[in-house]
């Protein structure tokens, strides 16, 4: 039963002597056999403070980078006797999807708030700027004596354009709360790469960017939504196009493999100046952007989806080697 139950569950004495250490805990930390909760440090040494420090019947949080992705690790520990020895027994539960469909949840719920206010503002605006400039128009000739009417309908038209202006951006932040269901296919991973290539050609030739795409074992798939992971694709090669920026010796990797837990992951990779550790703890969020004419909505809209497939999106850099983002199919 211990086994094959889905929570990690580690048991060990005082010393730091692990008795017992199952298969959902193993998978989670990404290790095999292990004698001593030392061991655990090249999972993250953190952990193994945590683990350490804590008393029993108390509960903790914790934060671990992977290779392969984010983990925010629950970790309660209780006491207990086994044949006159005093045991630890820490359960531990990866809680970062929930808490991602928590967020998610929150930034959708005052998107709607936000994008209802001001449509109902801004769209009676633009209306009455639009007609009032027509109506300018019609009789500029009859009624302009001094020659200011079209000073006031230069101002008209420009309260039109920017209330279209700001119209046009609100909806943009919609699409965060109208992601449609994905129609799941088991579909090659090859043949979505095959797909998204021709659309994005144009851009990496422009910069001279050389593109690679490698996938082990060959035949790999995936449950997905095709056209939903072609846009998420598609977003994050041109963000990399933006990244490289014509320097010299410029790729873009596109990898599909599984990794040590069966998972699917579809890597996007490039060899550009990589991002910034604060960048990378609020990229997800919507409305941040590090680019001047960025919307802060792309990387947003592709966890959503990744979400919606029941997986996630995840990203590591090294600056001027690779910044690797990971579409990780559960």
């Amino acid at each position: 039963v211990v086994q094959h139950i889905g929570v990690g569950l580690i048991a060990y004495d005082q010393s730091g002597k692990i008795e017992l250490m199952n298969t959902a805990a193993k998978r989670l930390l990404g290790v095999s056999q292990v004698g001593h909760i030392e061991a655990l440090k090249s999972c993250s040494e953190e952990f193994v403070k945590k683990l350490k420090a804590m008393k029993p019947r108390t509960r903790d949080l914790i934060k671990i980078q992977t290779e392969e992705d984010l983990l925010q690790l629950a970790i309660y520990t209780t006491e207990f006797r086994l044949r006159g020895r005093s045991l630890t027994l820490a359960s531990i539960q990866n809680i970062q999807s929930e808490l991602e469909e928590q967020e998610m949840e929150a930034w959708q719920k005052l998107i709607r708030v936000l994008t209802h206010e001001i449509m109902n503002s801004i769209t009676p605006i633009s209306s009455l700027a639009k007609t009032t400039g027509e109506l300018l128009s019609d009789h500029l000739e009859e009624i302009d004596q001094d020659n200011t009417l079209p000073e006031i309908q230069e101002a008209i038209n420009t309260i039109q354009k920017r209330s279209e202006g700001l119209l046009h951006f609100v909806e943009s932040y919609r699409q965060l709360t109208r992601i449609p269901k994905p129609n799941f296919q088991l579909v090659p991973v090859d043949m979505i790469f095959k797909r998204v290539l021709p659309l994005v050609e144009k851009d990496i030739a422009a910069k001279n960017i050389k593109i690679f795409h490698l996938i082990h074992p060959e035949g790999l798939t995936v449950l997905a939504d095709v056209e939903m992971i072609e846009q998420v694709l598609i977003n994050l090669i041109k963000n990399s196009v933006d990244a490289l920026n014509n320097s010299e010796g410029s790729k873009i990797t596109l990898s599909g493999e599984r990794d040590n837990r069966g998972r699917v992951i579809v890597k996007v990779a490039d060899n550009g100046p990589g991002i910034a550790a604060e960048a990378r703890e609020k990229i997800f969020i919507p409305f941040f952007t590090t680019k001047k004419t960025g919307t802060g909505i792309g990387l947003s809209l592709s966890r959503q989806i990744m979400r919606q497939h029941l997986g996630s999106i995840s990203v590591t850099s090294k600056p001027n080697q690779e910044t690797a983002f990971k579409l990780i199919f559960s």
